[in-house]
């Protein structure tokens, strides 16, 4: 047997670019995305795939340059995540709630040769090339600009266009080939979580696994009907940018993600899929009388981003919604754990079903183990559901590693596992739920805010003298930033003055809901503070959501929907 030899008929190399010439050869007639009045078949989002590719060859783009854009849930960005790799390049996609400094950032440590920009985020744009020209000293990338295809605007921001690009290209473009399945495919940020954000990178083979994975796991069936209720640059809509190709489906394309938005684009185009944050269950639930509609087949939530509370899964399932729960990070390719329902669990009440679904759940299938270790001796912990560990992963659909980061890279890489940070405990029957997380992460809403990054901007007041900031329960976001300062004994700042200047130092969701001055922090022997001290006692503060609520309709000068995905509702809804 050791003489059969690979060759091209029988070994391809794995990429979900395939997925695209699939759906294009066998469901060539079937609508690909639906945006507002524009709808495409899968035959015209693969012919106009292979024109932005051949557009982007044109523009000197060669094999892993990367090609980074903001923008919200629109065609162009799920065309993007087929024609880049098709061009070669790595595909980046911004988290639009950033501020400039940010995605200067980004742009900067990714080297980005192409910076794709939607009309609606060319005032940051610009901030951001500004900061990178100036601050960093780096060439401005090329831009092009997505205007908006349902309703063009005509704005601009430089020469190229968008849909002039997709134009101009060659429709009977060549693909190049993918020679090594290992090779890049996307680069993602891990916003949030550090200081400064990490690039994350992916594999073809990853991405097509994974993809697989979250399909199976899913049990999502042919010809599905899928609300882009999650944010496209969200560990590539967790996959599903290239999954739903795979499965024949429709993508619907929405700019806003409101209530009104949820339910009337269910209705109007009998969406079977979407994927959420908890923040979204909760959106849909608030909904006034005159934005609901009556949910007559069951839709299949995938919920992701913060551990959803049981009561909130028991109630959104009796207006039609159908919850699995999954847990991941952008270091998995998105979800790595699926809560999988098991049919003996229809026989529990209600209350229990929804607790035993709010788990983390089982690996995917792309994993090719999962477990809690103690981390003193690594040594699997007990499957007792009170014994807590690090929850490690190990399968092909964790990251490359990080872009030019090797310390990061030797920190999460340990004896042939993937080190999460998060801490959990594993039940008798397998499934995993998470207990805290080691690094301090607050989950507000599905964001991810890094405590450090929050202490940083605290501690730039020339009156704060100490800064610790953990999280604190919050009825709407379920986690919200909670900030313990010791000042100057000559101050007398208020605790709205450590918020204002927050918001001058932040993204507006990272700024703390509440500031508790004290006169020292609780510290070990060897200086370290003990946030779970301060945890305990943020824990007793109460955030009044109906005060959150007015306090943000005093602050924007006018009505807004709704930003596109988990992160960024969360994000608008705290300006």
């Amino acid at each position: 047997m050791d003489n059969l030899r690979k060759c091209g008929a029988n070994y391809v190399p794995l990429t979900p670019l395939t997925f695209l010439t699939r759906a294009s050869n066998s469901y060539a007639n079937r609508t690909s995305i639906i945006y507002a009045n524009i709808r495409f078949t899968w035959r015209e989002t693969h012919e106009r795939c292979r024109r932005l590719a051949s557009s982007l060859k044109s523009l000197n783009i060669v094999k892993n340059d990367v090609v980074s854009v903001l923008a919200p849930n629109v065609p162009a960005l799920l065309e993007m995540h087929f024609a880049v790799p098709m061009a070669g390049a790595v595909l980046n996609a911004i988290n639009t709630r950033l501020d400039a400094k940010n995605v200067a950032l980004i742009l900067k440590h990714s080297e980005a040769k192409i910076f794709f920009i939607d009309y609606e985020y060319i005032d940051k744009a610009k901030k951001a090339i500004e900061i990178l020209m100036s601050d960093f000293q780096m060439p401005m990338p090329l831009v092009v600009v997505i205007d908006d295809l349902d309703s063009p605007t005509g704005i601009r921001f430089g020469e190229l266009e968008y849909e002039q690009l997709v134009f101009q290209g060659n429709p009977e473009y060549v693909v190049e080939n993918i020679d090594d399945e290992w090779d890049p495919i996307t680069l993602s940020y891990t916003s949030g979580t550090t200081s400064e954000p990490k690039g994350v990178v992916y594999s073809h083979r990853g991405a097509f696994l994974s993809t697989l994975s979250l399909i199976l796991g899913w049990e999502m069936g042919t010809e599905p009907v899928y609300l882009w209720s999650l944010s496209m640059f969200h560990c590539n809509g967790w996959t599903f940018t290239w999954g739903i190709a795979a499965r024949g489906g429709t993508n619907i394309c929405i700019r806003n993600t409101t209530a009104q938005e949820i339910y009337s684009n269910i209705v109007l185009h009998k969406v079977t899929h979407m994927c959420a944050a908890p923040i979204v269950l909760s959106i849909i639930l608030e909904a006034k009388p005159h934005e609901q509609r009556r949910i007559t087949t069951p839709v299949q939530v995938l919920v992701g981003g913060a551990p959803p509370p049981a009561p909130l899964l028991e109630k959104i399932e009796r207006v039609g919604f159908h919850v699995v729960h999954a847990y991941g990070l952008t270091e998995a390719t998105g979800p790595a754990l699926i809560c999988e329902f098991q049919d003996k669990w229809n026989k529990l009440p209600r209350e229990e079903q929804a607790r035993l679904k709010a788990r983390q759940g089982l690996g995917i299938l792309t994993l090719a183990d999962v477990d809690v270790k103690n981390l003193k001796n690594m040594e699997s912990v007990p499957r007792d559901g009170k014994t807590t560990g690090e929850i490690c992963l190990r399968g092909s659909s964790i990251m490359k590693g990080y872009l030019k980061n090797e310390k990061a890279n030797s920190d999460v890489f340990k004896n042939g596992w993937f080190f999460t940070g998060d801490m959990g405990v594993i039940h008798p029957d397998g499934y995993l739920e998470i207990k805290d997380r080691s690094k301090d992460v607050i989950i507000s809403g599905g964001e991810n805010i890094s405590s450090v990054q929050v202490e940083s901007a605290i501690l730039k007041h020339p009156y704060v003298v100490e800064a610790s900031v953990v999280a604190m329960p919050h009825p709407r976001w379920g986690e919200s930033p909670c900030a313990f300062v010791i000042l100057r004994k000559d101050s007398n700042l208020k605790e709205s003055d450590v918020i204002a200047h927050c918001r001058k130092n932040l993204p507006g969701f990272m700024a703390p809901k509440k500031v508790q001055f004290v006169e020292e922090l609780p510290k070990t022997g060897t200086g370290k503070v003990q946030k779970n001290h301060l945890r305990a006692v943020a824990k007793t503060f109460v955030v009044s959501d109906q005060t959150s609520k007015k306090s943000n309709q005093v602050k924007r000068e006018k009505p807004r929907a709704y930003d596109q995905s988990q992160e960024q509702i969360l994000a608008l809804s705290r300006l």
